[in-house]
This record gives C-alpha cells, structure tokens and sequence, in this order.
C-alpha cells in the first residue's frame, strides 16, 4: 500500500530508481521477525527456568539482545534483510543508494522507541503516511530507506542466425533500436514482430517473416558475431 518510486543519487552521481515499500508490506516483515523473536525468547527461556533466581539476570540479558541486536545485525550482515524483510523482498538501504551501516541501522531501530508510541506504531504510520517515501521517524533521522528487492533479470540473448549486413551505414541510435528489437523479439507475438519489421523496407528490402529475420542478422552483425 502507497509503494513509491524514489530517485536517488548515487556518491558515483548515477540517478537510480528505487522502488519504496509502503506501511502495509513493512507491518507485514515486522510481525515476521516479531513472531521469531518471540520464539528465540521462548526457546532461550526453557533452560533459564532451572537456574533458578540467577536465571532472571540471564533472562533480561537474553531479551534485550533478541530485542534490541536481532534486527541490527541482520540488517548490516545480510543485505539490510530481516528474515522477516526477506519474505516481503525488502531490504534497508541508506538514503544514498549504499548498504545500510552499524550506525544507521543501530538508529533506526533505536528510533522505534518513538514511532510505536502513543500505540501500535501510532506516530510511525502517520510519518509513513506523510513522507514521499513512506519513511518512518527512525528512517528519516538514520538517513535510511526500506525498498524492495529487484528480481535480478535473465540475459536476454539475440536470436542466432547468419548475419546480414545493412543497405546502409547506421547511426549509433539506428544501431541500438535494431539490437533492442532483436533482444525484446521475444516477448512479441509474430504479429508484432512483423509489424515493426515492416516499418523499416529501406533497411531490409523486404517484408513479413523474412523482414523479421533480416533485422536479426543485422543486430548479430552489430554484436559482432559470425
């Protein structure tokens, strides 16, 4: 709910777009890791009870570190994911684009002291709702942002045939639309293919399928296959 696309410059200057996770799918990844940490607490607790009143200095130990240190060290030590972000395919980043650090990360999750109050996340949802990036109080005062994780995509290849050289000397841009046709060939119907084919007779001296065919071995020509 409220996703976003945010632009953010990279130290190298590179403007990247990034798609910010909305209030919705972050309460979701929050009640994830809740219910694991509920259950390391449980877990840690069974042996706790048999050492008797000592054991309650060793409880509170236990439960500050689940409580306080769980989140931190997942989100520095395996890509800004909780277990509970890696479900929802978030990840915790700094506001310039670069891994999230011990220090942003120690702060934003100490900020949540102040974003559950007065209730269940009360002035965190509102500051969510508010900001163009959906960032909480502890986002905005660590300098981080919760964006999703992008799917990495499959290489696309150029369908192989025998190269044929163009009517004409190409432009650079003439040169990239061919090859771009070529590498999204695939996700057209042949209809399609052959309509774009046939925009370009000066090119390929034909229509139709052997049009289509013609452009792919130019695009092999420009990649510089034989």
């Amino acid at each position: 709910m409220l996703d976003t696309v945010a632009q953010v410059q990279t130290p190298e200057g590179i403007a990247l777009p990034l798609r910010t996770a909305g209030p919705m799918p972050r309460a979701i990844a929050w009640a994830v890791d809740a219910a694991i940490r509920v259950g390391v607490i449980w877990i840690v607790s069974i042996p706790i009870i048999f050492v008797g009143r000592s054991g309650r200095g060793l409880y509170a130990i236990a439960l500050f570190a689940v409580l306080w240190f769980y989140p931190v060290l997942f989100e520095v030590l395996r890509d800004g994911q909780t277990p509970g972000k890696r479900v929802m395919q978030l990840r915790v980043i700094n506001a310039n684009g670069t891994p999230v650090t011990w220090l942003a990360s120690f702060l934003r999750n100490l900020m949540r002291t102040v974003d559950m109050l007065p209730v269940f996340y009360g002035f965190g949802l509102v500051t969510s709702f508010a900001d163009a990036r959906s960032r909480r109080l502890g986002d905005i005062v660590a300098g981080t942002l919760v964006v999703y994780v992008d799917a990495p995509r499959k290489a696309v290849e150029v369908p192989l045939v025998p190269v044929v050289l163009p009517s004409h000397v190409l432009k650079l841009d003439e040169r990239a639309a061919v090859v771009e046709f070529a590498e999204r060939a695939g996700q057209l119907t042949p209809e399609r293919q052959e309509e774009l084919a046939d925009l370009l007779p000066a090119l390929t001296g034909t229509r139709g399928t052997l049009a289509v065919q013609r452009l792919f071995g130019i695009a092999n020509g420009i990649l510089g296959r034989r």
